[in-house]
Protein backbone atom coordinates (compact mmCIF):
# COMPACT_ATOMS: atom_id res chain seq x y z
CA UNK A 1 0.00 0.00 0.00
CA UNK A 2 2.79 2.43 0.95
CA UNK A 3 4.77 1.65 -2.95
CA UNK A 4 1.04 2.71 -4.23
CA UNK A 5 0.92 5.71 -2.28
CA UNK A 6 3.78 6.79 -3.16
CA UNK A 7 3.25 6.72 -6.92
CA UNK A 8 0.41 8.13 -6.54
CA UNK A 9 2.11 11.52 -4.63
CA UNK A 10 5.38 11.51 -6.32
CA UNK A 11 6.35 12.32 -10.08
CA UNK A 12 10.10 11.81 -11.43
CA UNK A 13 11.51 14.13 -14.39
CA UNK A 14 14.91 14.32 -15.89
CA UNK A 15 14.84 17.47 -17.15
CA UNK A 16 12.53 20.69 -16.24
CA UNK A 17 9.68 21.76 -18.31
CA UNK A 18 7.24 24.31 -17.77
CA UNK A 19 4.52 21.88 -18.81
CA UNK A 20 4.97 20.27 -15.61
CA UNK A 21 3.64 23.67 -14.03
CA UNK A 22 0.72 21.23 -15.04
CA UNK A 23 1.64 18.34 -12.59
CA UNK A 24 2.08 21.69 -9.63
CA UNK A 25 -1.31 22.44 -10.01
CA UNK A 26 -2.95 19.31 -10.29
CA UNK A 27 -1.03 18.03 -6.97
CA UNK A 28 -2.22 21.53 -5.53
CA UNK A 29 -5.70 20.71 -6.65
CA UNK A 30 -5.81 17.40 -5.26
CA UNK A 31 -3.80 15.96 -2.11
CA UNK A 32 -0.60 17.30 -2.45
CA UNK A 33 2.83 16.03 -3.51
CA UNK A 34 6.16 16.29 -4.77
CA UNK A 35 8.01 16.19 -8.02
CA UNK A 36 11.33 15.43 -8.37
CA UNK A 37 13.80 16.98 -11.04
CA UNK A 38 16.90 15.00 -12.32
CA UNK A 39 15.63 11.75 -11.85
CA UNK A 40 14.01 8.74 -13.92
CA UNK A 41 10.50 7.28 -13.82
CA UNK A 42 12.66 4.52 -11.53
CA UNK A 43 14.19 7.00 -9.41
CA UNK A 44 17.27 6.46 -10.07
CA UNK A 45 18.82 10.12 -9.82
CA UNK A 46 20.58 11.22 -13.58
CA UNK A 47 21.29 14.97 -12.23
CA UNK A 48 21.40 18.15 -13.23
CA UNK A 49 23.51 20.86 -15.12
CA UNK A 50 21.58 23.67 -14.42
CA UNK A 51 19.86 23.36 -11.29
CA UNK A 52 21.12 27.25 -10.39
CA UNK A 53 19.06 28.48 -12.41
CA UNK A 54 16.21 25.94 -11.95
CA UNK A 55 16.03 26.88 -8.60
CA UNK A 56 15.34 30.78 -9.13
CA UNK A 57 13.16 30.07 -12.25
CA UNK A 58 10.96 27.15 -10.97
CA UNK A 59 9.52 28.75 -7.59
CA UNK A 60 8.85 32.20 -9.51
CA UNK A 61 7.03 30.64 -12.14
CA UNK A 62 5.08 28.83 -9.28
CA UNK A 63 4.10 31.75 -7.52
CA UNK A 64 3.68 34.08 -10.58
CA UNK A 65 1.57 31.64 -12.71
CA UNK A 66 -0.54 29.56 -10.54
CA UNK A 67 -0.55 32.26 -7.62
CA UNK A 68 0.71 29.29 -4.69
CA UNK A 69 4.04 28.69 -2.89
CA UNK A 70 5.58 25.36 -3.04
CA UNK A 71 8.69 24.22 -1.90
CA UNK A 72 12.03 23.82 -3.71
CA UNK A 73 14.97 22.35 -2.32
CA UNK A 74 17.80 21.22 -4.01
CA UNK A 75 19.00 18.07 -3.20
CA UNK A 76 22.08 15.86 -4.27
CA UNK A 77 23.00 11.98 -4.33
CA UNK A 78 26.28 10.48 -5.60
CA UNK A 79 27.95 13.98 -6.33
CA UNK A 80 24.47 14.73 -8.33
CA UNK A 81 22.03 17.29 -7.88
CA UNK A 82 18.49 17.36 -8.39
CA UNK A 83 15.68 19.33 -7.03
CA UNK A 84 12.52 18.19 -5.22
CA UNK A 85 9.34 20.43 -5.43
CA UNK A 86 7.02 20.18 -2.36
CA UNK A 87 3.14 21.15 -3.47
CA UNK A 88 0.86 21.32 -0.43
CA UNK A 89 -2.74 20.53 -0.71
CA UNK A 90 -5.01 23.82 -1.54
CA UNK A 91 -8.66 24.42 -0.02
CA UNK A 92 -9.17 26.68 -3.02
CA UNK A 93 -9.31 25.95 -6.69
CA UNK A 94 -6.06 26.27 -8.78
CA UNK A 95 -5.21 27.53 -11.65
CA UNK A 96 -2.83 27.07 -14.41
CA UNK A 97 -3.76 29.93 -17.17
CA UNK A 98 -7.25 29.37 -16.89
CA UNK A 99 -7.61 25.84 -16.86
CA UNK A 100 -7.60 23.62 -13.99
CA UNK A 101 -5.81 20.47 -13.14
CA UNK A 102 -6.42 17.13 -10.66
CA UNK A 103 -3.86 14.26 -9.88
CA UNK A 104 -6.44 11.51 -9.91
CA UNK A 105 -4.23 8.13 -8.87
CA UNK A 106 -1.34 8.56 -11.11
CA UNK A 107 -2.64 10.61 -14.13
CA UNK A 108 -2.58 14.05 -14.36
CA UNK A 109 -6.08 15.10 -15.75
CA UNK A 110 -7.60 18.43 -16.77
CA UNK A 111 -10.90 18.97 -15.34
CA UNK A 112 -13.63 20.14 -17.66
CA UNK A 113 -17.42 20.18 -17.82
CA UNK A 114 -19.41 18.75 -15.56
CA UNK A 115 -16.11 17.41 -13.83
CA UNK A 116 -14.79 20.85 -13.35
CA UNK A 117 -18.20 22.28 -12.31
CA UNK A 118 -17.99 19.49 -9.43
CA UNK A 119 -14.93 20.76 -8.33
CA UNK A 120 -15.34 24.48 -8.02
CA UNK A 121 -18.62 24.15 -6.41
CA UNK A 122 -16.95 21.38 -3.96
CA UNK A 123 -13.98 24.06 -3.58
CA UNK A 124 -16.58 26.68 -2.44
CA UNK A 125 -18.40 24.32 0.01
CA UNK A 126 -21.17 23.81 -1.98
CA UNK A 127 -22.68 20.48 -3.72
CA UNK A 128 -24.45 20.73 -6.81
CA UNK A 129 -28.12 19.88 -5.56
CA UNK A 130 -28.32 22.74 -3.19
CA UNK A 131 -27.28 25.78 -5.77
CA UNK A 132 -30.53 27.35 -5.52
CA UNK A 133 -32.33 27.40 -9.09
CA UNK A 134 -33.59 30.31 -10.15
CA UNK A 135 -36.18 29.89 -12.71
CA UNK A 136 -38.09 27.76 -10.41
CA UNK A 137 -40.74 29.00 -8.14
CA UNK A 138 -43.08 27.33 -5.98
CA UNK A 139 -45.79 27.10 -8.55
CA UNK A 140 -43.05 24.10 -9.94
CA UNK A 141 -43.49 21.57 -7.03
CA UNK A 142 -45.77 18.69 -7.22
CA UNK A 143 -48.52 18.52 -4.30
CA UNK A 144 -48.99 14.52 -4.92
CA UNK A 145 -45.06 13.98 -4.56
CA UNK A 146 -45.34 15.89 -1.26
CA UNK A 147 -48.00 13.85 -0.26
CA UNK A 148 -46.50 10.56 -0.90
CA UNK A 149 -43.54 11.57 1.08
CA UNK A 150 -45.31 12.51 3.81
CA UNK A 151 -47.28 9.41 3.86
CA UNK A 152 -43.57 7.59 3.64
CA UNK A 153 -42.44 9.84 6.14
CA UNK A 154 -44.66 9.07 8.93
CA UNK A 155 -44.52 5.49 8.47
CA UNK A 156 -40.78 6.02 9.37
CA UNK A 157 -40.91 8.44 12.08
CA UNK A 158 -38.10 10.26 10.79
CA UNK A 159 -39.61 13.55 10.32
CA UNK A 160 -41.31 14.62 13.75
CA UNK A 161 -43.40 17.42 12.05
CA UNK A 162 -44.66 15.16 9.44
CA UNK A 163 -48.09 15.88 9.80
CA UNK A 164 -50.29 18.76 9.07
CA UNK A 165 -47.30 20.58 7.86
CA UNK A 166 -47.72 22.88 4.40
CA UNK A 167 -45.57 22.40 1.56
CA UNK A 168 -43.66 25.50 2.57
CA UNK A 169 -43.16 24.21 5.96
CA UNK A 170 -41.76 20.98 4.36
CA UNK A 171 -39.50 22.69 2.17
CA UNK A 172 -37.86 24.72 4.73
CA UNK A 173 -37.44 22.47 7.12
CA UNK A 174 -35.85 20.10 4.58
CA UNK A 175 -33.58 22.79 3.56
CA UNK A 176 -35.00 22.92 -0.15
CA UNK A 177 -35.93 25.91 -0.20
CA UNK A 178 -34.11 29.50 0.91
CA UNK A 179 -35.61 33.01 1.15
CA UNK A 180 -38.13 32.04 -0.72
CA UNK A 181 -35.73 30.42 -3.56
CA UNK A 182 -36.06 26.90 -4.66
CA UNK A 183 -32.45 24.44 -4.33
CA UNK A 184 -31.90 22.11 -7.28
CA UNK A 185 -33.03 19.44 -4.82
CA UNK A 186 -36.48 20.76 -4.45
CA UNK A 187 -37.00 20.31 -8.18
CA UNK A 188 -35.48 16.94 -8.43
CA UNK A 189 -37.23 15.43 -5.18
CA UNK A 190 -40.88 17.20 -5.67
CA UNK A 191 -40.75 18.98 -9.12
CA UNK A 192 -43.70 18.97 -11.20
CA UNK A 193 -41.16 18.12 -14.26
CA UNK A 194 -37.70 18.31 -13.66
CA UNK A 195 -36.76 17.76 -16.92
CA UNK A 196 -37.80 21.28 -17.64
CA UNK A 197 -34.79 21.77 -16.16
CA UNK A 198 -32.19 19.19 -16.20
CA UNK A 199 -32.93 17.66 -19.85
CA UNK A 200 -31.62 14.31 -18.35
CA UNK A 201 -33.48 13.84 -15.53
CA UNK A 202 -34.79 10.39 -16.63
CA UNK A 203 -34.45 6.68 -16.44
CA UNK A 204 -33.91 4.85 -19.93
CA UNK A 205 -35.25 1.22 -19.87
CA UNK A 206 -34.27 -1.38 -22.37
CA UNK A 207 -34.58 -4.40 -23.42
CA UNK A 208 -32.03 -6.30 -25.28
CA UNK A 209 -31.84 -9.74 -27.30
CA UNK A 210 -28.53 -11.26 -28.03
CA UNK A 211 -26.51 -7.93 -27.87
CA UNK A 212 -26.36 -4.45 -27.10
CA UNK A 213 -27.37 -3.57 -30.52
CA UNK A 214 -30.78 -5.80 -30.62
CA UNK A 215 -32.83 -3.77 -28.67
CA UNK A 216 -36.37 -5.50 -28.32
CA UNK A 217 -37.94 -2.74 -26.87
CA UNK A 218 -37.79 0.64 -24.64
CA UNK A 219 -39.31 2.76 -22.64
CA UNK A 220 -38.75 6.16 -20.75
CA UNK A 221 -39.78 7.12 -17.09
CA UNK A 222 -39.32 10.65 -16.17
CA UNK A 223 -40.47 12.83 -13.31
CA UNK A 224 -39.43 13.71 -9.92
CA UNK A 225 -37.57 11.20 -7.64
CA UNK A 226 -39.81 10.51 -5.31
CA UNK A 227 -42.38 9.22 -8.39
CA UNK A 228 -39.81 7.76 -10.39
CA UNK A 229 -38.68 4.88 -8.16
CA UNK A 230 -42.33 3.32 -8.09
CA UNK A 231 -43.31 4.16 -11.91
CA UNK A 232 -39.72 2.15 -12.92
CA UNK A 233 -40.21 -0.46 -10.73
CA UNK A 234 -43.83 -1.08 -12.29
CA UNK A 235 -42.45 -0.42 -15.67
CA UNK A 236 -39.48 -3.38 -14.98
CA UNK A 237 -41.97 -6.20 -13.40
CA UNK A 238 -44.98 -5.38 -15.63
CA UNK A 239 -42.82 -5.26 -19.20
CA UNK A 240 -39.38 -6.17 -18.96
CA UNK A 241 -38.80 -8.95 -16.36
CA UNK A 242 -40.42 -12.43 -16.12
CA UNK A 243 -41.93 -14.06 -13.46
CA UNK A 244 -41.13 -17.57 -12.43
CA UNK A 245 -44.27 -19.40 -11.67
CA UNK A 246 -44.67 -22.55 -8.91
CA UNK A 247 -47.48 -24.06 -7.84
CA UNK A 248 -47.79 -24.66 -3.80
CA UNK A 249 -50.56 -27.46 -3.67
CA UNK A 250 -53.64 -25.89 -5.30
CA UNK A 251 -51.84 -21.85 -4.71
CA UNK A 252 -50.39 -20.55 -7.66
CA UNK A 253 -46.46 -18.06 -6.58
CA UNK A 254 -44.98 -15.84 -8.40
CA UNK A 255 -41.55 -15.23 -7.96
CA UNK A 256 -39.70 -12.40 -9.00
CA UNK A 257 -36.49 -13.10 -11.37
CA UNK A 258 -34.49 -10.38 -9.19
CA UNK A 259 -34.98 -9.37 -5.51
CA UNK A 260 -36.84 -6.44 -5.47
CA UNK A 261 -34.94 -5.31 -2.84
CA UNK A 262 -31.97 -5.40 -4.70
CA UNK A 263 -33.40 -3.19 -7.54
CA UNK A 264 -35.21 -0.66 -4.94
CA UNK A 265 -31.81 -0.32 -3.52
CA UNK A 266 -29.32 0.04 -6.64
CA UNK A 267 -31.82 2.38 -8.59
CA UNK A 268 -31.94 4.85 -5.69
CA UNK A 269 -28.96 4.70 -5.22
CA UNK A 270 -28.24 5.48 -9.46
CA UNK A 271 -31.00 8.20 -8.79
CA UNK A 272 -29.74 9.53 -5.24
CA UNK A 273 -25.95 9.88 -6.32
CA UNK A 274 -26.10 10.69 -10.20
CA UNK A 275 -24.61 13.35 -12.00
CA UNK A 276 -27.76 15.10 -13.52
CA UNK A 277 -25.72 17.41 -15.79
CA UNK A 278 -24.89 14.39 -17.65
CA UNK A 279 -26.00 11.51 -19.53
CA UNK A 280 -29.33 9.86 -18.29
CA UNK A 281 -29.88 6.69 -15.89
CA UNK A 282 -29.92 3.91 -18.42
CA UNK A 283 -31.26 0.09 -17.48
CA UNK A 284 -30.64 -2.64 -19.83
CA UNK A 285 -32.54 -5.95 -19.49
CA UNK A 286 -31.00 -9.54 -21.09
CA UNK A 287 -31.69 -12.95 -20.53
CA UNK A 288 -29.62 -14.06 -18.13
CA UNK A 289 -28.88 -10.36 -16.65
CA UNK A 290 -29.66 -6.77 -15.75
CA UNK A 291 -27.52 -3.81 -15.66
CA UNK A 292 -27.86 -0.24 -13.93
CA UNK A 293 -25.85 2.69 -15.17
CA UNK A 294 -25.67 6.09 -13.91
CA UNK A 295 -23.41 9.07 -14.57
CA UNK A 296 -21.06 9.90 -12.15
CA UNK A 297 -17.71 9.14 -10.70
CA UNK A 298 -16.91 7.46 -7.38
CA UNK A 299 -16.37 9.89 -4.69
CA UNK A 300 -12.78 11.14 -3.81
CA UNK A 301 -11.01 8.59 -1.37
CA UNK A 302 -13.08 5.25 -2.22
CA UNK A 303 -12.53 2.35 -4.61
CA UNK A 304 -14.67 -0.48 -5.88
CA UNK A 305 -13.22 -2.56 -3.30
CA UNK A 306 -14.28 0.01 -0.64
CA UNK A 307 -17.98 0.22 -1.73
CA UNK A 308 -18.12 -3.51 -1.64
CA UNK A 309 -18.29 -2.77 1.97
CA UNK A 310 -19.66 -0.83 4.68
CA UNK A 311 -18.12 2.40 4.10
CA UNK A 312 -18.37 6.73 5.60
CA UNK A 313 -21.17 7.95 3.34
CA UNK A 314 -19.86 10.72 0.56
CA UNK A 315 -23.36 11.42 -1.88
CA UNK A 316 -22.88 13.46 -4.44
CA UNK A 317 -26.12 15.02 -3.57
CA UNK A 318 -25.80 15.01 -0.11
CA UNK A 319 -28.98 17.54 0.19
CA UNK A 320 -31.29 14.70 -1.76
CA UNK A 321 -29.74 12.15 -0.02
CA UNK A 322 -30.67 13.36 3.50
CA UNK A 323 -34.35 14.26 2.58
CA UNK A 324 -34.78 9.83 0.82
CA UNK A 325 -33.17 9.30 4.67
CA UNK A 326 -35.78 11.53 6.25
CA UNK A 327 -38.64 10.21 4.08
CA UNK A 328 -37.62 6.45 4.62
CA UNK A 329 -36.49 5.79 1.08
CA UNK A 330 -32.81 4.95 2.11
CA UNK A 331 -31.99 3.12 5.86
CA UNK A 332 -27.92 3.72 6.51
CA UNK A 333 -25.60 5.83 4.28
CA UNK A 334 -22.57 3.75 2.91
CA UNK A 335 -24.40 0.37 2.84
CA UNK A 336 -26.15 -0.12 -0.28
CA UNK A 337 -24.10 -2.32 -1.90
CA UNK A 338 -23.43 -4.46 1.07
CA UNK A 339 -27.58 -4.42 1.20
CA UNK A 340 -27.47 -5.33 -3.06
CA UNK A 341 -25.37 -8.64 -2.43
CA UNK A 342 -27.70 -10.13 0.77
CA UNK A 343 -30.45 -9.58 -1.36
CA UNK A 344 -28.95 -11.36 -4.23
CA UNK A 345 -27.44 -14.24 -1.95
CA UNK A 346 -30.40 -14.61 -0.14
CA UNK A 347 -32.23 -15.52 -3.54
CA UNK A 348 -29.51 -17.86 -4.60
CA UNK A 349 -28.72 -15.50 -7.23
CA UNK A 350 -24.87 -15.08 -8.43
CA UNK A 351 -22.74 -12.27 -7.11
CA UNK A 352 -23.44 -8.99 -8.19
CA UNK A 353 -20.79 -6.64 -10.43
CA UNK A 354 -19.72 -3.34 -9.79
CA UNK A 355 -17.93 -1.34 -12.46
CA UNK A 356 -16.33 1.85 -13.59
CA UNK A 357 -17.10 2.93 -16.94
CA UNK A 358 -18.11 6.06 -19.20
CA UNK A 359 -17.48 8.53 -16.30
CA UNK A 360 -19.91 6.69 -14.12
CA UNK A 361 -20.91 3.20 -11.81
CA UNK A 362 -22.77 0.57 -13.60
CA UNK A 363 -24.29 -2.10 -11.50
CA UNK A 364 -25.21 -5.97 -12.86
CA UNK A 365 -27.24 -8.46 -11.46
CA UNK A 366 -27.35 -12.04 -12.82
CA UNK A 367 -29.99 -14.67 -12.94
CA UNK A 368 -29.72 -17.65 -12.19
CA UNK A 369 -30.97 -20.25 -14.90
CA UNK A 370 -29.96 -23.21 -13.40
CA UNK A 371 -33.00 -22.19 -10.96
CA UNK A 372 -35.32 -21.84 -13.01
CA UNK A 373 -37.10 -24.77 -13.52
CA UNK A 374 -40.33 -23.67 -11.87
CA UNK A 375 -41.03 -21.61 -15.40
CA UNK A 376 -43.93 -22.78 -17.14
CA UNK A 377 -42.45 -22.54 -20.77
CA UNK A 378 -38.52 -22.51 -21.70
CA UNK A 379 -37.64 -19.49 -24.38
CA UNK A 380 -36.51 -21.20 -27.41
CA UNK A 381 -34.09 -19.55 -29.72
CA UNK A 382 -35.77 -18.76 -33.47
CA UNK A 383 -33.80 -17.63 -36.21
CA UNK A 384 -33.78 -14.36 -37.82
CA UNK A 385 -36.21 -15.51 -40.52
CA UNK A 386 -39.01 -16.80 -38.45
CA UNK A 387 -42.05 -16.16 -40.25
CA UNK A 388 -45.48 -14.00 -38.84
CA UNK A 389 -46.90 -17.45 -39.80
CA UNK A 390 -46.61 -19.66 -36.53
CA UNK A 391 -47.26 -23.30 -36.06
CA UNK A 392 -49.67 -24.93 -33.57
CA UNK A 393 -46.94 -25.69 -31.26
CA UNK A 394 -46.68 -22.08 -30.72
CA UNK A 395 -50.20 -21.45 -30.75
CA UNK A 396 -50.73 -24.10 -27.34
CA UNK A 397 -47.31 -22.21 -25.84
CA UNK A 398 -48.94 -18.98 -25.92
CA UNK A 399 -52.34 -20.58 -24.45
CA UNK A 400 -50.14 -22.40 -22.08
CA UNK A 401 -48.89 -18.52 -21.10
CA UNK A 402 -52.07 -16.64 -20.81
CA UNK A 403 -53.78 -19.50 -18.34
CA UNK A 404 -51.01 -19.25 -16.37
CA UNK A 405 -50.72 -15.49 -16.55
CA UNK A 406 -53.73 -13.64 -17.65
CA UNK A 407 -52.59 -9.93 -17.75
CA UNK A 408 -49.35 -10.71 -19.64
CA UNK A 409 -48.88 -8.34 -22.59
CA UNK A 410 -47.97 -9.42 -25.86
CA UNK A 411 -44.11 -8.09 -25.99
CA UNK A 412 -43.90 -10.47 -22.77
CA UNK A 413 -45.40 -13.02 -24.27
CA UNK A 414 -42.73 -12.45 -26.98
CA UNK A 415 -39.69 -12.44 -25.07
CA UNK A 416 -40.69 -15.47 -23.13
CA UNK A 417 -41.23 -17.61 -26.37
CA UNK A 418 -38.00 -15.84 -27.90
CA UNK A 419 -39.75 -14.59 -31.25
CA UNK A 420 -41.27 -11.43 -32.17
CA UNK A 421 -44.16 -8.93 -31.30
CA UNK A 422 -45.46 -9.40 -34.50
CA UNK A 423 -45.42 -13.08 -35.05
CA UNK A 424 -47.05 -12.69 -31.05
CA UNK A 425 -49.98 -10.65 -32.99
CA UNK A 426 -50.65 -12.81 -35.47
CA UNK A 427 -51.05 -16.02 -34.00
CA UNK A 428 -53.02 -14.14 -30.92
CA UNK A 429 -55.40 -12.97 -33.50
CA UNK A 430 -55.26 -16.41 -35.30
CA UNK A 431 -56.71 -17.40 -31.78
CA UNK A 432 -59.47 -14.94 -31.33
CA UNK A 433 -60.54 -15.93 -34.82
CA UNK A 434 -60.38 -19.57 -33.63
CA UNK A 435 -62.50 -18.56 -30.41
CA UNK A 436 -60.05 -20.31 -28.15
CA UNK A 437 -58.79 -16.64 -26.20
CA UNK A 438 -60.25 -13.34 -26.04
CA UNK A 439 -59.47 -10.16 -24.48
CA UNK A 440 -61.51 -8.70 -21.72
CA UNK A 441 -60.84 -5.16 -21.07
CA UNK A 442 -58.41 -2.73 -22.68
CA UNK A 443 -54.74 -2.85 -23.44
CA UNK A 444 -54.40 -1.39 -19.59
CA UNK A 445 -55.70 -3.28 -16.58
CA UNK A 446 -57.58 -6.06 -19.31
CA UNK A 447 -56.44 -9.61 -18.90
CA UNK A 448 -56.65 -12.96 -21.11
CA UNK A 449 -59.19 -15.65 -21.12
CA UNK A 450 -59.37 -19.08 -22.29
CA UNK A 451 -62.20 -19.76 -24.02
Amino acid sequence: MAIMAEKQNIEYKQNWNDDYLKWVCGFANAQGGKIYIGRTDSGKVTGLTDYKVLMDEIPNKIKNLLGISAEVNLLSRDEASYIEITVPRYTVPISLRGRYYYRSGSVKQELTGTALNDFLLKRSGHTWDEVIERRATLQDIDGKAVKLFLKMAAQTGRLPYSKNVSTVVLLKKLRLLEQGHLRRAAILLFGREPGKFYINAYVKIGRFGASDADILFQEVEGGNIIQILDAVLQQLDHKFLVRHISFRGLNRVEAPEYPVAALREILLNALIHRNYLGAPTQIKVYDDKISIWNGGALPEGITLRELRQEHSSHPRNPLIADVCFKGGYIDLWGSGIARISKACREAGLPKPKLAECWGGILVTLYSNKSKRNNKVLASPKTSPKTSPKTSPKTSDKIRAIIKNNPKIAVNKIAVTLGITDRAVKYAVNKLKSAGKITRRGGTNGGYWELL
